[in-house]
């Protein structure tokens, strides 16, 4: 638990739909359902090769002008890998995206036609879809358009100590509010796809310097829990966390079918030039089942 208070400083809010728009003219909720998808890519077979495949996704559901949206990252720590994030307000709407996708002949073959080529790529897939946590989350942000990075922090919590978890989590939170009034993040916990009792913590970054602030800011956070909060929650973590671990990944644009007001927030980063695309075209990002 105590990685928390290491690593999150601000939350990365990835909205499909009509949310992802709306939250660019104000601050608002998380999606209640994020989806992700993580895709193994094989030794040399990353970088340039795979992000063209990618980009016949994203050029295939710009050309239906699908209302949904997704985020694509690359792994700078761990194991090559690419994760795929889409938020939905209800399973319900996963549901109904899945089915649109479907009943679109023309996308589902162009979605179908590059899944092949992407398969040659990878050494394999997995998906998850987590749950929003909102009395674990501290000041979500919902500036997309301007974020780089995304540290993804996942704690697996011993089955039976939920309590203790809850408790540290409450310790973690009323630092954070007290020493540190810039932090924000959020947090998921697993619903279908990984083993219960899974959370994740999403931190979204503009620039690595972010990572050095957050660092060197640390003392602020021991100030504020204290010696003895620091002690309790020490005992916390020890009794509930039964593993965790933090990557970092690079948010890349072209791997990304985002909504027209967050290109045009940055059109910079978000429309590069165009890469030359295969003749081939992928299962759909957004409603696949999903994983980290």
């Amino acid at each position: 638990m105590r990685r928390v208070a290491s690593f999150v400083s601000s939350f990365f809010l990835l909205l499909g739909g009509v949310g992802i728009a709306a939250a660019q003219q104000a601050p608002q909720a998380p999606p209640k359902v994020l989806v992700i998808t993580r895709e193994f890519v094989k030794p040399g077979r990353g970088g340039i090769t795979h992000e063209k495949v990618e980009n016949a996704y994203v050029q295939a559901f710009a050309h239906a002008k699908w209302p949904i949206h997704y985020v694509g990252m690359n792994s700078l720590s761990g194991k090559s890998r690419a994760l795929f994030f889409t938020g939905y307000d209800s399973f319900e709407d996963w549901e109904k995206d899945s089915m649109a996708i479907q009943k679109d002949p023309v996308l589902s073959a162009a979605l179908d036609h590059t899944g092949l080529v992407d398969g040659d790529l990878l050494d394999s897939t997995e998906a998850a879809t987590f749950n929003y946590r909102e009395d674990y989350s501290l000041r979500p942000d919902a500036d997309l358009a301007h974020r780089r990075y995304m540290e993804v922090s996942v704690f697996h919590v011993r089955p039976g100590h939920r309590k203790e978890w809850d408790d540290g989590m409450k310790i973690v939170l009323a630092a954070y509010q007290k020493g540190m009034p810039e932090a924000h993040w959020a947090c998921y916990e697993i619903a279908y796809g990984l083993p219960d009792n899974t959370f994740i913590f999403l931190t979204a970054r503009t620039s690595l310097s972010e990572v050095d602030k957050v660092f060197a800011e640390s003392k602020d956070f021991d100030a504020a829990i204290g010696e003895e909060g620091m002690k309790k929650l020490d005992e916390l973590t020890a009794a509930s966390v039964e593993s965790s671990e933090t990557n970092l990944f690079a948010i890349d644009p072209r791997m990304s079918y985002v909504a027209d007001e967050v290109g045009a927030a940055d059109p910079g980063f978000w429309n590069p030039k165009p890469v030359s695309a295969p003749a081939t075209h992928k299962k759909a990002k957004p409603n696949a089942e999903a994983g980290h």
